[in-house]
C-alpha cells in the first residue's frame, strides 16, 4: 500500500491548482451556483476528461487522480460540479452504458456541454425513486447538489431487479427542478419525478461504483477545503496580537491548531487508502468471481476504508470548521470574510451523503 502521488495525480493537482486560482471567487462567501468560466477553463486543459478511461476517449487514469482534482476544488471552493458530473456520473456512464447514450451524454459531459447531477441517498436510507414495471420513473430528491443547472439526473431507484440507476433528462416529461439554495450558497434543487420514461438504465452493480466515487470524492473536496481552513488560520493567529503577543504563541490555541492538524492528517490517510483499494478492486474486480471468499473479503475492507474515510471528512470537518471561526474571533463569524466561505463549505461536506454516525453504523455493520 503506496499512498506516494503519481505523476498524473501530481500534475493534474498542480494543473487544477493554477487554474482555479485564475477564477477565484466572485464575493468573499462564493458566487453560489456554477463558475462557466472555470469550468470552461478545467474543459479545455482536459481535466475533466483526463481521469476517465481510454476506451471512451479519456486519459486512462482513474479514482486517485480524480480525487487529487477534487482536493485542490476544495481548496479553491470551487463552484463547479467536478463531483456529480465527472467524478460520479461521467465514470459511472463510461464503464456501464452502452455506445448510443455514452454518444449522447458522456460525449457532451467531457465537451463540457452537458452537466449530470447524481442524486443519491443518504448512507442507511432507503432509495427515494421507483422504477415500476413499464419503465417509469418516480420520486424525489431534496439537495441534489447542481441540481438547478442540471441537463439531467442520474438517480438510484428500486426496481423489479433491485436497485438500478435511472438517467432521465432534466427537460423530460413529468420531472419538475426547483432550485434551492444551498449552506454555501451552492445552487441545489428539489428534483420531483413522476412518471418519467428514463433515457437509459444502468445495471445493479452500476448503484455501489457510484455512490463509492461518491463517497470518495465527497472525502477528497472536504481534506482540500479543511486544509486551506487550517493554514488561514494558522496564518492568522501568527500575525493576530493580543497582549502584546502573537496568539499562536497562546498554549490553547497551539493546542486547538494541533488537533486541527492531526484531524486533516486524518482525513488524509484514511482517503488516500480507502482511494488505494478501490483501484486495486477495480483492477481485479473484471477478473474474480464475486462470491469467492477472497473477493467477499476484499469487499468488506473497501466498504470498511470508505466508511472510515467518510467518517473522518466528516468528523473532522466539524473540527476544524469551528475551530477556524473560533480562532478567527470577531472576524470569524463575518460572513464577508474569506474563512466563512471555508466554514460553510466544511459544513456542508460533513454531511454529505450522510454525517459521522451514518458511517460509524455503515462501518459497524461491514465488521459484524
Amino acid at each position: 500500500m503506496d499512498f506516494t502521488p503519481t505523476e498524473a495525480q501530481r500534475d493534474l493537482a498542480e494543473l487544477t491548482r493554477r487554474i482555479a486560482v485564475d477564477h477565484p471567487p466572485q464575493d468573499a462567501v462564493g458566487s453560489g451556483g456554477f463558475d462557466r468560466a472555470l469550468w470552461a477553463s478545467l474543459t479545455s486543459a482536459g481535466v475533466l476528461d483526463a481521469a476517465l478511461p481510454a476506451h471512451v476517449g479519456g486519459g486512462g487514469f482513474g479514482v486517485l487522480e480524480q480525487c487529487s482534482v477534487l482536493a485542490e476544488l476544495g481548496r479553491a471552493v470551487a463552484a463547479v460540479p467536478y463531483l456529480p458530473t465527472i467524478a460520479m456520473a461521467a465514470t459511472t456512464l463510461a464503464e456501464h452504458a452502452d455506445g448510443e447514450t455514452l454518444e449522447r451524454w458522456l460525449v457532451p459531459i467531457v465537451r463540457g456541454a452537458r452537466i449530470v447531477a447524481a442524486a443519491l441517498p443518504d448512507t442507511g436510507a432507503p432509495v427515494s425513486f421507483t422504477l415500476d414495471a413499464s419503465g417509469r420513473l418516480s420520486g424525489q430528491a431534496t439537495a441534489v447538489e447542481a441540481g438547478a443547472f442540471a441537463d439531467g439526473f442520474l438517480v438510484a431507484a428500486s426496481s423489479a431487479e433491485g436497485d438500478v440507476l435511472a438517467l432521465v433528462p432534466a427537460d423530460a416529461p413529468g420531472v419538475a427542478v426547483s432550485a434551492q439554495e444551498m449552506v454555501d450558497r451552492a445552487d441545489g434543487a428539489l428534483v420531483e419525478v413522476s412518471g418519467a420514461r428514463p433515457d437509459t438504465v444502468l445495471p445493479p452493480a452500476s448503484v455501489p461504483w457510484l455512490r463509492r466515487r461518491g463517497l470518495l470524492g465527497a472525502c477528497a473536496r472536504q481534506l482540500g477545503v479543511l486544509e486551506r481552513a487550517l493554514e488561514l488560520t494558522a496564518a492568522y493567529a501568527a500575525e493576530r496580537t493580543q497582549f502584546g503577543r502573537p496568539i499562536g504563541g497562546f498554549q490553547a490555541v497551539r493546542h486547538r491548531l494541533a488537533d486541527g492538524y492531526l484531524d486533516v492528517d486524518a482525513v488524509r490517510l484514511t482517503l488516500w487508502q480507502a482511494a488505494w483499494l478501490l483501484t486495486e478492486h477495480t483492477g481485479s474486480a473484471s477478473t474474480s468471481d464475486p462470491s469467492a471468499p477472497a473477493e467477499a473479503e476484499l469487499e468488506a475492507e473497501l466498504e470498511a476504508a470508505i466508511a472510515t474515510a467518510k467518517y473522518w471528512a466528516a468528523e473532522a470537518g466539524h473540527r476544524v470548521a469551528h475551530t477556524a471561526v473560533h480562532l478567527h474571533g470577531g472576524v470569524g463569524i463575518d460572513v464577508e470574510h474569506e474563512v466563512h466561505r471555508y466554514f460553510v463549505a466544511a459544513k456542508r461536506g460533513e454531511f454529505a451523503f450522510g454525517g459521522a454516525t451514518a458511517h460509524l453504523n455503515r462501518l459497524g455493520d461491514v465488521l459484524a
